[in-house]
């Protein structure tokens, strides 16, 4: 967790430099966790991406970028973000537009049901909370267009929350790393992993560093995650 104290490659014992051959040796421990999380926040400490979702994080923005980044690739989403933001920058101006002006910000992005839940979740923050964004997965599990996935990330994201969920990088990081071995890995499987190893302390930075090394494995060596069994094209 936050409080083991992050390991740099070269402050590694020789045989502890390969993980499959750490892995093998230690198997699933605590020690196993610490090095895996090491192995993660030195290479998101130097290669973290930038969006502007993660430099200026509210609720708002986070409900908007994570809608967004269902079924519509980073880049793309990157390109309308903030236009969107500017046009508009919170709930209440989200929840009084009309869905017309919605669809002109929002074309190019696809999946226009999508921008149809982000005015329909603007209006029931606006309407049944108070203007705030609930900070409770099962609460968020009730607006439209956000599963347990969405919801769980949400309050990662935009509270900073230690949360447990699965996406296409974070699967991707967790098959690498423990399942090598395996051609078919279920969710049911991974989770509990992506439990032990969550830092409670800093969960928020902890999935942007998982998602990015994953974004670097689909690079390198391709995408692990077509090994899910929840794999889908």
């Amino acid at each position: 967790m936050a409080e083991d104290a992050i390991l740099h490659e070269g402050d590694l014992p020789p045989f502890q430099q390969s993980w499959q051959e750490f892995f093998t040796r230690t198997g699933l421990c605590r020690e196993t966790y610490r090095r895996f999380r090491s192995i993660i926040f030195h290479y998101y400490f130097t290669h973290q991406r930038i969006f502007s979702w993660r430099s200026h994080i509210t609720p708002y923005r986070v409900v908007v970028s994570e809608l967004m980044l269902q079924q519509t690739q980073t880049i793309r989403v990157a390109e309308k973000f903030e236009p969107f933001i500017t046009a508009f920058p919170d709930f209440n101006s989200l929840a009084r537009a009309r869905f017309a002006e919605i669809l002109t910000v929002w074309k190019g992005l696809g999946y226009n049901r999508r921008a149809k839940y982000l005015q329909d979740i603007a209006q029931m923050v606006i309407q049944q909370y108070g203007g705030s964004l609930p900070d409770d997965p099962d609460t968020l599990r009730l607006f439209p267009g956000i599963g347990p996935a969405t919801a769980a990330s949400i309050c990662a994201f935009a509270y900073n929350a230690p949360t447990v969920f699965l996406e296409t990088n974070i699967r991707t990081v967790f098959i690498h790393f423990f399942f090598a071995e395996k051609t078919t890995v279920h969710d049911r499987d991974i989770l509990p992993l992506v439990e032990q190893t969550l830092d409670s302390q800093r969960p928020r930075e902890w999935y942007y560093a998982l998602m990015d090394y994953g974004v670097m494995l689909k690079k390198t060596i391709g995408n692990l995650g077509r090994r899910s069994s929840h794999y889908t094209k």
